[in-house]
């Protein structure tokens, strides 16, 4: 995984961008800086990925994130770069490790090169590409994709999970650290929900309305009449977990998205008395996310 795409809002390239007198076409491209390999292994291990994988590298450099999933993990996958030199190598490499009918490289522009196959994303460029590709990305890959980026993230949509580690051989940045952010594409949960549940021989009535902000959900859960606001309101790709406090009685919702459908459980808790149940919700409103496209400027203005 290696830079290969964005212009420069990093310490390291900052005097040489806000100097030079790049033309407009060029912002998207970033100098190329090998990824260490202890780096490439990590990234891996926190995306967990498996044989069943397909991993798509953007701006992959001289191949090792694919060729290492592929050798070491049994994916599968492919790299672009812009550079045919680097492209050719890349596809040396694979050849040389054994894994060339698994792990492939072309001379592409990643802006559009279709990643929908993606079930692994790897990414190092530099913040303003991140943000660039951001909305293409939630708006093209499947819930539940894993996203791995080397050193920058994703600006307003926050990682799931992030790390710092020793990055020996580095050549970019201070002190040869790394820092690694993972996300989990969401799915879109952002709607109005109804349900009734059993409650304790009488059946309630419930209303969710719910807003989305990337993974983060807030809104308000309504139940018989008397409402409260939800709280920790999470989607990890399609996966949502929810819980609210309404009155004395405490709901916890766990369950999946399938289109308009929410399948699951709910756990019920009031004083020492828990019950768990099944959930079965349906949308009948549904409402934009804040996953709304970008211009370069606001991606400018959202990293300051």
């Amino acid at each position: 995984m290696f830079f290969r795409s964005a212009i420069g809002a990093a310490a390291l390239v900052a005097a040489w961008f806000f100097s030079s007198a790049s033309p407009a076409q060029d912002f998207g491209d970033t100098p190329y800086v090998q990824t260490p390999q202890n780096v490439v292994d990590t990234m891996l291990e926190i995306a967990k990925v498996g044989p069943g994988d397909y991993v798509v590298d953007l701006g992959s450099g001289d191949g090792r994130m694919v060729i290492t999933a592929a050798k070491q993990r049994g994916a599968r996958g492919f790299g672009v770069d812009l550079d045919r030199r680097l492209v050719a190598l890349a596809n040396r490499n694979a050849a040389r490790a054994g894994v060339a009918d698994r792990a492939v490289f072309y001379q592409r522009d990643l802006h559009v090169t279709d990643v929908s196959r993606a079930s692994v994303m790897s990414i190092y460029l530099l913040p303003e590409v991140n943000l660039m590709i951001r909305t293409r990305l939630l708006a093209t890959l499947k819930p539940g994709t894993r996203i791995v980026s080397h050193d920058y993230g994703m600006g307003a949509w926050t990682a799931d999970y992030q790390t710092e580690l020793d990055a020996p051989g580095k050549t970019v940045g201070i002190g040869q650290r790394s820092k690694i952010f993972y996300w989990v594409v969401p799915g879109r949960a952002a709607g109005r929900w109804v349900w009734k549940l059993d409650g304790e021989g009488k059946p309630f009535e419930f209303a969710l309305a719910l807003q989305q902000n990337f993974q983060m959900l807030e809104g308000t859960l309504l139940v018989a009449g008397r409402s409260a606001r939800i709280e920790s309101g999470l989607l990890t790709g399609e996966q949502i977990s929810l819980s609210a406090l309404v009155d004395d009685t405490r709901y916890e919702f766990s369950g999946r998205i399938v289109n308009h459908a929410i399948e699951g459980s709910v756990r019920v808790a009031r004083g020492t008395q828990t019950r768990e149940l099944a959930w079965s919700a349906t949308r009948t409103e549904i409402w934009d996310s804040r996953h709304a496209a970008i211009t370069t400027e606001q991606a400018l203005k959202e990293l300051h």
